[in-house]
């Protein structure tokens, strides 16, 4: 997906490159004040800022409005698709009990010794399809349960399961922040969600299971009862086998690798890439197709052959829609601020001020979307705005198809940077595990930071790996 389908336009902005770099800081700024000042909602603050700078720039009258309208369609028609098809996923997955019975196995599989480990791998599986603030929802009971019947201090089992979703979240397609930042690079997500799930375990070992430990160590938070004692849980009937879970949570990675592993064979030329046969499997290892496929085998797996009627497992895939249409319009919004200054020459003008500068482009994508998360909160709103900042740069860099996937990793990386007290998840987090504010800062905020930091060090890694070859 090209984010900027504006760009070639007829006429040149009156500021130079100064100028349109100040344009850029005044509009990210306005960005944030209006969001955290005024208390604006980020979609409408959004598309007031992508105007303001349309004109400030200079950008003709008759253009701004196709420019504002084609750059929020170009966004919104995959994310939409992605997020809508990964919502009614995960919204299965948690009604029918398969949560809940993928992590009671794990736990007989690792043993209540490893009780933390166990919860913490399976909200990683929980967390490829599912929203972290959903599925953190979805799996308080279940920590509260084990940590009952365990150790009784919820910090040892609750922190493992958020920084495992924190990280699904932030890393992984078909999360909208990472497939949207993918569609502003032209980075393709098959090779965004391997890069992803490649990262997600040492990055979570390091900031979850391992800090979670020394966390549970410092602090010893007794279990409440938020969700009743472990004998008045409400049982789900007849839920789904654990394998049928891992099954519907590894599928649609399979059908993806359909498609990014043709790419590779027929750019090495070991198989003819326009053949009828090779097209049809590309189609279905199309992201969203992918997901489709798997949203429907969950239908049948998790509603029909357990007994459930259409009308409910209608119900149930109508109320997951609701929650994400505020993120999907945010998303959009943020395609159409970088159409904006694509069309602008913005993009170009930070591109030059890089280079003059010196700054490497993978950095620089790190630290605007650590500016962006330490200013705003969200982490999404900071991933979705520094990708866009910076994606004509990376257009214009020739970076290749791994290098792109580990800019917009490490964009991601950025975005998740320390979370405080302006991140709705930080409260989540904090409310859910019984935590005050200072407690949640001095552990929730510390594993954000450090989450972030291993991230990009894996990333320049891989980054440096592939340029000396």
């Amino acid at each position: 997906m090209d984010p900027t389908p504006v760009q070639e336009t007829d006429w040149t902005s009156w500021l130079g490159d100064g100028g349109l770099m100040a344009l850029a800081v005044v509009a990210v700024g306005l960005l944030l004040f209006l969001v955290i000042r005024f208390k604006l909602h980020a979609f409408l603050a959004l598309i007031v800022v992508s105007l303001l700078t349309a004109l400030v720039a200079g950008v003709p009258a008759q253009n701004v409005v196709p420019t504002l309208v084609s750059s929020f369609s170009e966004t919104l028609g995959e994310v939409a698709l992605l997020v809508a098809i990964g919502a009614m996923l995960g919204a299965l997955v948690e009604t029918s009990g398969g949560a809940r019975a993928l992590a009671e196995a794990m736990i007989r599989l690792f043993g209540e010794r490893h009780a933390p480990f166990a919860l913490g791998v399976t909200s990683l599986f929980i967390g490829f399809p599912i929203f972290m603030d959903a599925a953190f929802v979805l799996m308080i009971p279940i920590v509260y349960a084990v940590a009952r019947r365990l150790t009784g201090n919820v910090l040892a089992f609750g922190f493992p399961v958020a920084a495992a979703l924190s990280v699904m979240h932030v890393y992984v397609p078909p999360h909208p922040g990472p497939v949207a930042a993918s569609g502003y690079v032209d980075a393709e997500i098959g090779v965004v969600m391997i890069l992803g799930l490649l990262l997600a375990f040492p990055t979570w070992y390091v900031s979850g299971h391992l800090w979670g430990k020394h966390v549970a160590r410092k602090y010893n938070l007794p279990v409440r009862d938020l969700f009743g004692t472990a004998d008045e849980a409400e049982q789900v009937e007849n839920p789904p086998a654990p394998w049928q879970v891992v099954l519907v949570l590894v599928l649609p990675l399979v059908l993806i690798l359909f498609n990014t592993g043709l790419n590779t064979l027929a750019g090495a030329g070991l198989i003819e890439g326009e053949a009828g046969w090779v097209h049809a499997l590309r189609m279905v290892g199309e992201t969203p197709i992918a997901l489709l496929i798997t949203a429907l085998t969950t239908i049948v797996l998790f509603g029909f052959r357990r007994g459930r009627s259409g009308t409910a497992i209608e119900t149930t895939v109508d109320r997951a829609l609701g929650p994400i249409c505020s993120v999907v319009l945010i998303t959009g919004a943020g395609g159409m601020f970088g159409g904006v200054l694509a069309a602008t020459g913005i993009g170009s003008a930070i591109e030059n001020t890089l280079a003059a500068a010196g700054i490497p482009v993978i950095f620089a994508a790190y630290l605007i979307a650590v500016a962006m998360r330490l200013a705003q909160g969200s982490a999404t709103v900071a991933l979705t705005t520094a990708a866009a900042l910076i994606a004509p740069a990376v257009l214009a860099s020739g970076a290749g198809t791994v290098e792109l996937a580990c800019i917009v990793m490490a964009t991601a990386a950025g975005s998740v940077f320390a979370g405080h007290v302006n991140d709705s998840g930080f409260w989540l987090v904090g409310r859910l595990l019984g935590m005050d504010v200072k407690t949640t800062l001095k552990t929730w905020t510390i594993q954000q930071a450090i989450e972030s930091v291993v991230a990009f060090t894996i990333v320049l890694a891989v980054y440096g790996v592939v340029q000396l070859f």
